[in-house]
């Protein structure tokens, strides 16, 4: 009897002595930052004053992990002479950071995009802007999400194969002149190789959205590259003014190379 308490107190020890060593080592985890400004940055000179005319909203604690909201939003207008270039976006701690890149172009006037992300943990997020002149500034937040990247998809697969590609345009009714809020979306697992089959035992093979093209009476107005971050469904909210009558069109493109579109004639 004495034999089995003292193992069973050996064992309790020890499982305290891990958890206490992984407190630890999490508190003492180096920062990922300075390595990916390496990598995707060469060490070029970021400024962080940014704050003062790009605004980066996201919430200090998700509800869901798999589907946290970011909005950008620009203080200055977009100009030929002064305009965002590039919007890079990494999430330090995910498993692919850098997670997306807007390419703007100074037809849409005003920056107002708003998006979802997976995060696997909780991680800064950063918003790295990259002007036309070459200058690099950044605004970031601390998102406590976990979870997310690994979630399984929400819908039914029999669902998910039923809709796949399936894309809609939305927007209040649009008047010549005047700021339209848009909404382009598709249906879309966006598997990113990390969600399980319980069923099959085995992980989902990778088949995401790459890109999203977005033109308005054929002027492009914005593209994104889209890593495996983006969650399922993806979805962009943007802003844009047109000064004629034309087809604001998006396509889409994903992992596999297929190809879907949309269009809406104002």
């Amino acid at each position: 009897m004495f034999n089995k308490i003292l193992r069973h107190l050996l064992l309790a020890a020890s499982v305290t002595f891990l958890l206490l060593n992984a407190a630890h080592a999490d508190t003492k985890k180096e920062p990922m930052w300075p390595v990916l400004k390496e990598i995707y940055f060469e060490n070029k000179t970021i400024l962080t004053d940014a704050d003062d005319w790009l605004i980066l909203e996201a919430p200090s604690r998700a509800e869901d992990a798999a589907i946290v909201p970011l909005t950008l939003k620009s203080l200055k207008p977009q100009t030929a002479e002064s305009y965002i270039k590039n919007i890079h976006i990494i999430i330090d701690d995910n498993p692919e950071p850098y997670s997306a890149n807007f390419h703007l172009n100074p037809a849409m006037e005003k920056v107002d995009l708003t998006f979802r992300m997976r995060f696997q943990q909780y991680s800064n997020v950063r918003a790295i802007v990259e002007m036309n002149d070459g200058s690099l500034h950044m605004v970031s937040r601390f998102v406590k999400a976990s979870g997310g990247c690994s979630a399984p998809v929400q819908k039914d697969p029999e669902a998910v194969k039923s809709r796949l590609g399936k894309m809609q345009i939305r927007m209040r009714k649009p008047e010549i002149g005047h700021d339209i809020p848009a909404q382009v979306m598709i249906s879309h697992p966006n598997y990113n190789g990390l969600q399980f089959d319980q069923e099959t035992r085995r992980y989902i093979p990778a088949h995401y959205v790459k890109t999203m093209d977005v033109t308005y009476a054929d002027q492009p107005l914005f593209s994104v590259d889209m890593g495996i971050s983006f969650s399922e469904d993806p979805s962009v909210h943007f802003t844009f003014k047109p000064t004629k009558s034309g087809v604001l069109e998006a396509t889409v493109i994903d992992s596999k190379d297929t190809h879907y579109t949309a269009d809406k004639t104002i």
